[in-house]
Protein backbone atom coordinates (compact mmCIF):
# COMPACT_ATOMS: atom_id res chain seq x y z
CA UNK A 1 0.00 0.00 0.00
CA UNK A 2 2.88 2.43 0.85
CA UNK A 3 4.66 1.76 -2.34
CA UNK A 4 1.44 2.31 -4.42
CA UNK A 5 1.21 5.71 -2.51
CA UNK A 6 5.11 6.58 -3.38
CA UNK A 7 4.42 5.95 -6.94
CA UNK A 8 1.08 8.07 -6.68
CA UNK A 9 3.02 11.45 -8.00
CA UNK A 10 5.23 9.53 -10.32
CA UNK A 11 2.07 8.24 -12.23
CA UNK A 12 -0.19 11.39 -11.58
CA UNK A 13 2.82 13.14 -13.86
CA UNK A 14 3.11 10.67 -16.18
CA UNK A 15 -0.97 11.29 -17.03
CA UNK A 16 -0.36 14.72 -17.33
CA UNK A 17 2.58 15.69 -19.09
CA UNK A 18 3.04 12.58 -21.19
CA UNK A 19 -0.14 10.35 -21.84
CA UNK A 20 -3.03 13.26 -21.61
CA UNK A 21 -0.32 15.86 -24.58
CA UNK A 22 -0.28 12.20 -26.35
CA UNK A 23 -3.59 11.66 -26.46
CA UNK A 24 -4.74 15.51 -27.50
CA UNK A 25 -1.92 14.92 -30.05
CA UNK A 26 -3.41 12.37 -31.76
CA UNK A 27 -7.00 13.75 -31.52
CA UNK A 28 -6.32 16.32 -33.29
CA UNK A 29 -4.51 14.46 -35.87
CA UNK A 30 -7.22 11.73 -36.56
CA UNK A 31 -9.89 14.43 -36.52
CA UNK A 32 -10.74 17.22 -38.18
CA UNK A 33 -13.91 19.55 -37.49
CA UNK A 34 -17.05 19.31 -40.09
CA UNK A 35 -20.06 21.29 -39.67
CA UNK A 36 -18.84 22.76 -35.98
CA UNK A 37 -18.07 19.15 -34.52
CA UNK A 38 -14.93 16.80 -34.77
CA UNK A 39 -15.09 14.17 -36.46
CA UNK A 40 -12.53 11.21 -37.27
CA UNK A 41 -10.87 12.07 -40.87
CA UNK A 42 -7.24 11.23 -42.35
CA UNK A 43 -7.15 14.58 -43.94
CA UNK A 44 -4.66 15.79 -42.09
CA UNK A 45 -2.16 12.22 -42.07
CA UNK A 46 -2.25 12.60 -45.99
CA UNK A 47 -1.14 16.18 -46.33
CA UNK A 48 1.89 15.13 -44.22
CA UNK A 49 3.06 13.15 -48.08
CA UNK A 50 2.59 15.46 -50.07
CA UNK A 51 5.63 16.57 -52.17
CA UNK A 52 6.28 19.91 -50.80
CA UNK A 53 6.26 19.00 -46.99
CA UNK A 54 8.44 15.40 -47.70
CA UNK A 55 11.37 17.76 -49.63
CA UNK A 56 11.38 19.53 -45.60
CA UNK A 57 10.92 16.43 -44.09
CA UNK A 58 13.82 15.07 -46.36
CA UNK A 59 15.90 18.40 -46.01
CA UNK A 60 15.61 18.02 -42.19
CA UNK A 61 16.60 14.17 -42.22
CA UNK A 62 19.83 15.94 -44.30
CA UNK A 63 20.81 18.11 -41.96
CA UNK A 64 20.03 15.76 -38.90
CA UNK A 65 22.08 13.30 -40.67
CA UNK A 66 25.40 15.36 -41.10
CA UNK A 67 25.19 16.66 -37.72
CA UNK A 68 24.90 13.84 -35.82
CA UNK A 69 27.76 12.31 -38.02
CA UNK A 70 30.19 15.37 -37.05
CA UNK A 71 29.14 15.41 -33.74
CA UNK A 72 30.70 11.56 -33.53
CA UNK A 73 33.73 12.32 -35.66
CA UNK A 74 34.42 15.07 -33.15
CA UNK A 75 32.77 13.60 -29.98
CA UNK A 76 34.56 9.93 -30.04
CA UNK A 77 38.03 11.01 -29.78
CA UNK A 78 36.81 13.40 -27.32
CA UNK A 79 35.92 10.76 -25.42
CA UNK A 80 38.70 8.27 -26.07
CA UNK A 81 40.79 11.34 -24.53
CA UNK A 82 39.10 12.04 -21.42
CA UNK A 83 39.50 7.85 -20.49
CA UNK A 84 42.90 7.96 -21.05
CA UNK A 85 44.98 7.64 -18.54
CA UNK A 86 47.95 9.44 -19.58
CA UNK A 87 45.10 12.46 -19.73
CA UNK A 88 45.02 14.34 -16.17
CA UNK A 89 42.74 16.99 -16.59
CA UNK A 90 40.02 15.29 -17.12
CA UNK A 91 37.70 17.08 -14.56
CA UNK A 92 38.22 20.61 -16.38
CA UNK A 93 37.58 19.29 -19.21
CA UNK A 94 34.44 17.25 -18.28
CA UNK A 95 33.36 20.82 -16.88
CA UNK A 96 34.38 22.86 -19.57
CA UNK A 97 32.09 20.47 -22.12
CA UNK A 98 29.54 20.94 -19.58
CA UNK A 99 29.42 24.33 -18.95
CA UNK A 100 27.59 25.66 -22.13
CA UNK A 101 24.64 23.52 -21.31
CA UNK A 102 24.28 25.56 -18.46
CA UNK A 103 23.80 28.43 -20.20
CA UNK A 104 20.32 29.65 -21.68
CA UNK A 105 19.90 27.60 -25.31
CA UNK A 106 18.85 30.59 -27.08
CA UNK A 107 21.54 32.66 -25.77
CA UNK A 108 24.04 29.94 -26.96
CA UNK A 109 22.30 30.24 -30.76
CA UNK A 110 22.53 34.11 -30.58
CA UNK A 111 26.00 34.20 -29.55
CA UNK A 112 26.64 32.26 -33.14
CA UNK A 113 25.10 35.11 -34.82
CA UNK A 114 27.94 37.51 -33.30
CA UNK A 115 30.08 35.29 -34.65
CA UNK A 116 29.79 34.27 -38.01
CA UNK A 117 27.57 37.94 -39.36
CA UNK A 118 30.09 39.67 -41.86
CA UNK A 119 31.97 42.17 -39.06
CA UNK A 120 31.48 39.47 -36.42
CA UNK A 121 34.58 38.35 -34.33
CA UNK A 122 35.68 35.27 -37.04
CA UNK A 123 36.23 37.91 -39.83
CA UNK A 124 37.61 40.39 -37.92
CA UNK A 125 40.13 37.70 -36.79
CA UNK A 126 40.45 36.42 -40.44
CA UNK A 127 40.72 40.26 -41.61
CA UNK A 128 43.39 41.12 -39.17
CA UNK A 129 45.64 38.04 -40.45
CA UNK A 130 44.69 38.78 -44.04
CA UNK A 131 42.79 35.68 -44.20
CA UNK A 132 39.61 35.51 -46.56
CA UNK A 133 36.52 36.40 -44.55
CA UNK A 134 33.77 33.30 -44.09
CA UNK A 135 30.36 34.14 -45.44
CA UNK A 136 28.20 31.08 -44.16
CA UNK A 137 25.45 33.04 -41.58
CA UNK A 138 22.23 31.78 -42.77
CA UNK A 139 23.59 28.80 -45.19
CA UNK A 140 23.60 25.00 -44.34
CA UNK A 141 26.87 25.39 -42.95
CA UNK A 142 25.36 27.52 -40.44
CA UNK A 143 22.58 25.45 -39.31
CA UNK A 144 25.07 22.79 -39.07
CA UNK A 145 27.64 24.45 -37.07
CA UNK A 146 24.59 25.76 -34.71
CA UNK A 147 23.51 22.01 -34.19
CA UNK A 148 27.12 20.76 -33.30
CA UNK A 149 27.93 22.82 -31.62
CA UNK A 150 24.72 22.43 -29.04
CA UNK A 151 24.23 18.67 -29.31
CA UNK A 152 28.14 18.08 -29.22
CA UNK A 153 27.81 17.17 -25.43
CA UNK A 154 25.76 14.69 -25.85
CA UNK A 155 27.52 12.58 -27.59
CA UNK A 156 30.68 12.92 -25.59
CA UNK A 157 28.83 12.49 -22.23
CA UNK A 158 27.53 8.83 -23.22
CA UNK A 159 30.74 7.64 -25.16
CA UNK A 160 32.63 8.64 -22.05
CA UNK A 161 30.65 7.21 -19.36
CA UNK A 162 30.52 3.93 -21.23
CA UNK A 163 34.35 3.74 -21.92
CA UNK A 164 35.40 4.60 -18.60
CA UNK A 165 33.99 1.03 -17.46
CA UNK A 166 35.99 -0.79 -19.88
CA UNK A 167 38.33 -3.10 -18.16
CA UNK A 168 41.91 -2.13 -18.89
CA UNK A 169 42.93 -5.90 -18.42
CA UNK A 170 40.97 -6.40 -21.72
CA UNK A 171 43.23 -3.59 -23.38
CA UNK A 172 46.32 -5.09 -21.82
CA UNK A 173 45.49 -8.59 -23.02
CA UNK A 174 45.13 -7.46 -26.50
CA UNK A 175 48.42 -5.84 -26.27
CA UNK A 176 50.03 -8.80 -24.35
CA UNK A 177 49.28 -10.67 -27.84
CA UNK A 178 50.75 -8.69 -30.06
CA UNK A 179 47.30 -6.74 -31.29
CA UNK A 180 48.42 -2.97 -32.78
CA UNK A 181 46.47 0.01 -31.48
CA UNK A 182 44.24 -0.10 -34.20
CA UNK A 183 43.29 -3.67 -33.82
CA UNK A 184 42.84 -2.97 -30.34
CA UNK A 185 40.57 -0.34 -30.66
CA UNK A 186 38.61 -2.15 -33.62
CA UNK A 187 38.04 -5.38 -31.81
CA UNK A 188 38.21 -4.30 -27.89
CA UNK A 189 37.67 -0.79 -27.12
CA UNK A 190 34.53 0.19 -29.99
CA UNK A 191 32.55 -2.60 -30.15
CA UNK A 192 32.25 -1.73 -25.91
CA UNK A 193 31.82 1.35 -26.62
CA UNK A 194 29.02 0.71 -29.21
CA UNK A 195 26.53 1.14 -26.47
CA UNK A 196 27.08 4.02 -25.49
CA UNK A 197 28.12 5.44 -29.00
CA UNK A 198 24.11 3.85 -29.83
CA UNK A 199 22.84 6.26 -27.17
CA UNK A 200 24.81 9.44 -28.34
CA UNK A 201 23.43 9.18 -31.97
CA UNK A 202 20.21 8.78 -30.66
CA UNK A 203 20.34 11.64 -28.68
CA UNK A 204 21.83 14.36 -31.34
CA UNK A 205 19.64 12.83 -33.66
CA UNK A 206 16.50 13.71 -32.17
CA UNK A 207 16.74 16.93 -31.08
CA UNK A 208 18.30 18.10 -34.49
CA UNK A 209 15.56 17.07 -36.10
CA UNK A 210 12.98 18.79 -33.89
CA UNK A 211 15.02 22.37 -33.69
CA UNK A 212 13.21 24.95 -34.88
CA UNK A 213 15.04 27.60 -33.29
CA UNK A 214 18.79 27.09 -34.84
CA UNK A 215 17.04 27.06 -38.34
CA UNK A 216 15.32 29.86 -37.64
CA UNK A 217 18.06 32.18 -36.14
CA UNK A 218 21.33 31.01 -38.54
CA UNK A 219 19.64 29.85 -41.50
CA UNK A 220 17.80 33.50 -41.32
CA UNK A 221 14.27 31.91 -42.03
CA UNK A 222 15.17 31.49 -45.25
CA UNK A 223 13.97 27.62 -45.25
CA UNK A 224 11.92 25.59 -43.51
CA UNK A 225 12.62 22.64 -41.24
CA UNK A 226 10.71 20.11 -40.14
CA UNK A 227 10.20 21.60 -36.32
CA UNK A 228 9.49 25.48 -38.14
CA UNK A 229 6.86 23.74 -40.10
CA UNK A 230 5.16 22.07 -36.82
CA UNK A 231 5.63 25.80 -35.01
CA UNK A 232 3.63 27.23 -37.58
CA UNK A 233 1.09 25.43 -37.51
CA UNK A 234 0.61 25.83 -33.59
CA UNK A 235 0.99 29.18 -33.43
CA UNK A 236 1.03 30.99 -36.81
CA UNK A 237 -1.50 29.34 -38.89
CA UNK A 238 -3.69 27.67 -35.93
CA UNK A 239 -3.67 24.30 -38.00
CA UNK A 240 -4.02 22.11 -34.93
CA UNK A 241 -4.73 19.12 -36.83
CA UNK A 242 -1.46 18.73 -39.29
CA UNK A 243 0.45 20.32 -36.77
CA UNK A 244 -0.62 17.31 -34.49
CA UNK A 245 0.08 15.15 -37.92
CA UNK A 246 3.00 16.15 -38.31
CA UNK A 247 4.01 15.63 -34.91
CA UNK A 248 2.65 11.76 -34.38
CA UNK A 249 4.39 10.81 -37.77
CA UNK A 250 7.99 12.73 -36.96
CA UNK A 251 7.49 11.01 -33.77
CA UNK A 252 6.96 7.79 -35.48
CA UNK A 253 9.98 8.76 -37.43
CA UNK A 254 11.88 8.81 -34.76
CA UNK A 255 11.01 6.02 -33.14
CA UNK A 256 11.10 3.68 -35.72
CA UNK A 257 15.11 4.85 -36.10
CA UNK A 258 15.96 4.72 -32.76
CA UNK A 259 14.50 0.87 -32.57
CA UNK A 260 16.73 0.41 -36.04
CA UNK A 261 19.80 2.27 -34.29
CA UNK A 262 19.29 -0.34 -31.59
CA UNK A 263 18.56 -3.36 -33.50
CA UNK A 264 21.78 -2.93 -35.20
CA UNK A 265 23.79 -3.60 -31.95
CA UNK A 266 22.86 -7.05 -32.84
CA UNK A 267 22.59 -9.51 -29.64
CA UNK A 268 25.69 -7.55 -27.66
CA UNK A 269 28.29 -9.83 -28.62
CA UNK A 270 30.10 -7.15 -30.46
CA UNK A 271 27.23 -5.48 -32.36
CA UNK A 272 27.93 -4.30 -35.76
CA UNK A 273 31.49 -6.26 -35.58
Amino acid sequence: MRKKLLNGPYLAWMLIFAILPLFIVVWYALTAEIGGERSFSAGSLARVFEPIYLRVLWRSLKLAAVSTLLCFFFGYPVALILTSRQFKRRTILVVLIVLPMWMNFLARTYAWLTLLEKNGVINSVLSFLHLPALSILYTDAAVVLGMVYNFLPFMILPIYSVLYKIDHSLIEAAEDLGATPLVTFRRVIFPQSLAGALSGVIMVFMPAMTTFVIPRLLGGGQYTLIGNLIEQQFLTTYDWGFGSALSLFLMALLLVTGALLMRSRGDGEGGLW
